[in-house]
């Protein structure tokens, strides 16, 4: 009799296992840019939304208005027994902390951010790997020597993608000149097209012919200003190399969709875990991008060098210093 109630026992607490597993609700809230940015949060939508909805699996979205939105829209996904809920950008750090405290039983997912929270897993790239690439590849496309960089808004995590940049950059061509500027100091440095299309002229006319733009919907603006003035631009966070097609020289891409799938089908299949997952090449979670709409741009010598440089990095080769380590650019 004892053997048959720990058979049953077992039993009802594999079944019960089950269907937490398979009733799991994936959600993902976007940070105000929106989930159709052209940058950051569209990656984790097209790449990771719409990539579980193709599997059968939908996942609840929600797109705050405003700051305040944040965390009432996260306490909603939470209330409402969502799990785990995939936070976008660094900007959900303060709702993630405060509402993952609110709802210990649910689990939280921040990208590009760290919650220390025994019911939160921080996804975080190796910003400064890609960055290293595509400085390397900028200043093999330059022509005049000076190549430049504009971020949004002044904070470590945008100084991380300056160093890794200008580390590749001076890999590449130590005589190199590479000039930066940082849109602002809030988050509205993210989404001026105009200020982006501001800065971009001010380095043109000091020589810049490849700009790199980590600045979210500001890079719209720098983008267009590149194609205006016949110079070359590079993407960040999605594949960018769309936008302005013959002007793109490449993107550095983080693979925030996949990320953000993978953590959802961990809950799935009952194998999430808090904690810190810290990716970069060796996880192929950064990359530059290469595709038909840059192609013409990317000679053969070109991408045998990336190919090389990837590989050294990945092997440990080439180091590259992380900004935000010691905060200070230094290599």
């Amino acid at each position: 009799m004892k053997k048959s109630i720990i058979k049953i026992s077992a039993l009802a607490l594999a079944v019960s296992s089950f269907h937490v597993f398979a009733e799991a609700k994936p959600a993902v809230i976007y940070d105000t840019a929106g989930k159709f940015d052209k940058s950051f949060n569209e990656a984790v939508y097209q790449n990771g939304v719409k990539v579980m909805a193709a599997e059968g699996t939908e996942v609840r979205e929600f797109e705050p208005q405003n700051e305040a939105q944040r965390e009432q829209g996260l306490r909603r996904l939470a209330s409402r027994g969502f799990s785990p809920i995939v936070a976008v950008g660094f900007n959900m750090a303060s709702a993630v902390e405060k509402v993952a405290t609110e709802f210990p039983d649910i689990h939280f997912t921040i990208l590009d951010s760290v919650v220390d929270k025994p019911n939160v897993q921080s996804i975080v790239f190796k910003e400064h790997e890609g960055s290293f690439l595509v400085g390397a590849l900028a200043a093999k496309a330059s022509k005049s020597g000076v190549v430049g960089f504009v971020g949004g808004m002044d904070i470590p995590l945008i100084r991380k993608f300056q160093c890794g940049y200008e580390q590749g950059a001076k890999y590449t061509n130590p005589s190199i000149t590479v000039l930066q500027n940082m849109t602002g100091s809030t988050p509205a440095a993210f989404a001026d097209p105009a200020k982006g299309s501001e800065l971009a002229k001010s380095q043109f006319s000091k020589g810049v012919d490849v700009v790199y733009a980590a600045a979210g919907g500001t890079g719209l603006g720098v983008y267009q200003a590149a194609k205006d003035a016949g110079k070359l631009a590079i993407g960040v966070d999605s594949n960018q190399n769309h936008l302005q097609p013959g002007t793109m020289l490449t993107s550095m891409v983080k693979l925030v969709g996949a990320a953000s799938v993978e953590t959802w089908k961990e809950e799935m299949n009952g194998t999430w875990q808090p904690g810190i997952k810290a990716l970069g090449l060796k996880e192929n979670a950064v990359d530059w991008a290469y595709d038909d709409n840059n192609k013409s741009l990317i000679t053969d010598e070109m991408k045998a060098y990336m190919d090389t440089l990837k590989a050294d990095i990945i092997a440990g080769k080439i180091k590259i210093h992380d900004y935000m380590s010691n905060n200070k650019c230094e290599y």
